[in-house]
């Protein structure tokens, strides 16, 4: 019992992402993944109570593991010393790109739903959750710079927004062209690359 259970909840999960893929959440309908799984209305409310909670399933875990990543890495970097700060932070911004790089890699269908399918889910705004978390990161270096007497230029508040959110949906973007791993890490570093050095030159020390 317990086995075909399991076969019929495998086979809405399957069923219920082609849907929201192709319709986007809003769109996509609880009837037609039911006719499509090929199980009664009944049965699969003992499953979900609603389209969101099979959204959840779907892509929760993933979802909060990337966050969770990427808040690790810089809660890392906040324990070093200044002077290591200084030193490293360049590599632990291009650290933090790979880790998050092959997590998604390794797991592309539920970032796909979030990124192409999720608008009307709490997870519509998931990109500028994660630039939230690296712009307060940054904000909280400058800080720690300037009472050390080190002085730089502040961005815009929107340019800074849109170069984060620009970096990430980047990520994501080279994740899901069809090219290799191997062929998307480079692009991945090329793009690091590009990013700190206009970050570099926007955000120079003062004179």
């Amino acid at each position: 019992m317990e086995e075909k259970e399991s076969e019929t909840l495998r086979k809405i999960l399957k069923v219920s992402a082609d849907e929201f893929l192709e319709y986007g959440f809003r769109g996509a309908s609880l009837r037609a993944i039911v006719k499509k799984a090929g199980v009664t209305t009944g049965a699969f409310y003992g499953y979900f109570k609603s389209k969101e909670e099979l959204f959840d399933a779907l892509v929760k875990k993933d979802s909060d593991y990337l966050i969770e990543l990427y808040k690790s890495v810089l809660f890392d970097f906040e324990k070093l010393s200044f002077d290591e700060q200084k030193k490293k932070i360049d590599n632990y911004s291009k650290f933090g790109l790979e880790q998050m790089f092959s997590y998604v890699w390794d797991h592309k269908e539920s970032f796909r739903l979030i990124l192409k399918s999720s608008g009307g889910t709490r997870y519509e705004h998931y990109i500028q959750a994660l630039a939230q978390l690296d712009t307060d990161s940054n904000r909280q270096f400058n800080k720690i710079l300037e009472s050390q007497g080190i002085y730089i230029k502040h961005l815009d508040p929107l340019v800074e927004r849109l170069l984060m959110t620009g970096m990430f949906t980047s990520l994501f973007n080279i994740i899901f062209e069809d090219i290799t791993k191997e062929k998307a890490l480079w692009t991945l570093n090329q793009m690091h690359e590009f990013f700190k050095a206009g970050g570099n030159c926007l955000m120079k020390e003062k004179q």
